[in-house]
């Protein structure tokens, strides 16, 4: 999973009582019909409970503010939350071939629409599906068109910065081609300033860094980013196609591990997050707009900066990305499938719905109309957006299982154990065996 937070794994059940009989007289408000089956409302009068298993502690709050929330609009719905980090992919697999698939459970998007398309309750034609924008539908999308998902976020992938740090150092802005980051690199060092923040004992960093080159070769390549992926997966091309892959994306790692934290194999996203708001570097790689208020709360006044890594001699290819890589999804055989349906409808349809996603979650709204969250990063998204285009968000091509296995290779290279032609092999190997689910 992409966006983590918590370094261990943890449980949270929240089991909530009736409310009064005023609270329970209000109905479902904008969008709540059209649950499965019928295109009606769930039955009111009994009570029901929807368990969701996700991956993503960082929202808990969030998540327990909108469970509260329904709890006024329909009191007979109890919504138990178990969040969980560590094995979380092996502990969901796990419990599908159990036979217990959670009502509402976690995946990454892209690829794995399809791979799990055979439990997701079919989602095309409900409101909350024509309430998301047309990105986000599509990043939720199975290869036959259907909405097998629902987002979280939409989400931004960027090279984070702390603006005072260079400016302190004379760089006017974020640099954008290969020789830019070697000049700010020196000029950073120069002020004592350790230049790269990182979160290399993490797996998913890593994809977050490479799509970045992944979206480079393949305009190199002529090619969309899709393209190129699909040729690795069926074996059709190999890094050295694609210098961008085999050179500038390894350059760029060892720049990072040089002139970076210590120990970068120790680090976590926790460990990043707290030395990159401590001024401790002036750049954090493999992360996005999810981190904002972490760093926020170790340093208020933090001003931060977002810029599209410079992955090559043309400025141009130095570009933010955005879209939706996490998906929850609706378990189409559950008991409860029309109530958790309706539940969703309400949230990305309600005006409570419309003002979670910015005011509580404080992410990139998936749906459309509503209000960007009051935080730097995506302010500066859409103001990049207007002048650039955004770059494609090409981790949702392969699998997670793929992914995992690029970050576990990685971490082996720059730990020494694996040289790079033997990296490069592996991964080649690997996008192969688990890029794709067929």
């Amino acid at each position: 999973m992409k966006k983590k937070f918590l370094a261990i794994s943890f449980s949270l059940v929240l089991l909530m009582g009736l409310l009064s009989a005023c609270g329970g007289n209000k109905a479902v408000d904008n969008g709540a019909n059209g649950a499965a089956g019928d295109g009606g409302n769930a039955d009111s009068s009994k009570p029901v409970t929807i368990n969701m298993f996700t991956a993503s502690p960082e929202y808990t709050d969030a998540f327990n503010a909108y469970i509260e929330e329904y709890k006024k609009v329909k009191p007979n719905v109890t919504i138990n939350l178990e969040i969980m980090q560590a094995d979380y992919n092996t502990v969901l697999k796990s419990k599908i071939a159990a036979g217990s698939t959670p009502d509402v459970f976690q995946t990454t998007a892209g690829g794995d629409i399809d791979t799990f398309a055979e439990y997701s309750a079919d989602l095309t034609n409900e409101p909350l599906a024509a309430a998301m924008t047309d990105a986000i539908r599509s990043n939720m999308s199975s290869s036959d068109g259907k909405v097998l998902g629902l987002p979280v976020e939409g989400n931004l992938f960027a090279l984070i910065y702390n603006k005072d740090l260079l400016e302190k150092a004379g760089i006017k802005e974020a640099p954008k081609t290969t020789a830019e980051l070697e000049d700010a690199v020196t000029k950073l060092e120069a002020q004592g300033i350790t230049p790269f923040a990182n979160a290399y004992k993490e797996w998913w960093v890593w994809k977050h860094v490479f799509q970045h080159f992944v979206d480079a070769a393949a305009q190199d390549a002529n090619m969309s980013p899709k393209e190129l992926v699909d040729n690795f997966i069926e074996g059709k091309t190999t890094f050295k196609e694609h210098p961008i892959l085999s050179d500038n994306f390894f350059n760029f790692i060892d720049t990072t591990v040089k002139h970076g934290t210590d120990k970068p194999l120790e680090r976590d996203s926790n460990a990043e997050v707290s030395d990159f708001a401590s001024g401790k570097a002036a750049f954090m790689t493999g992360k996005g707009a999810w981190d904002e208020e972490a760093i926020k709360k170790i340093n208020p006044d933090f001003n931060i900066g977002i810029a599209g890594y410079p992955v090559s001699d043309k400025a141009d290819q130095a570009l933010i990305i955005t879209g939706a890589d996490q998906a929850l999804r609706i378990n189409k055989d559950s008991k409860v499938a029309k109530e958790t349906i309706e539940f969703f409808n309400w949230l990305y349809t309600s005006d409570y719905g419309k003002g979670w996603f910015s005011n509580v979650a404080k992410v990139i709204p998936p749906i459309k109309d509503a209000p960007m969250p009051l935080l730097d990063m995506p302010k500066q998204m859409v103001e990049i957006l207007k002048t650039q285009p955004s770059g494609d968000l090409s981790i949702n091509y392969s699998l997670d299982t793929f992914h995992q296995k690029f970050g576990e290779l990685m971490q082996a290279y720059i730990g020494g154990n694996q040289s790079k032609e033997k990296t490069i092999d592996e991964i080649q190997k690997a996008w192969i065996q688990l890029g794709s689910a067929e």
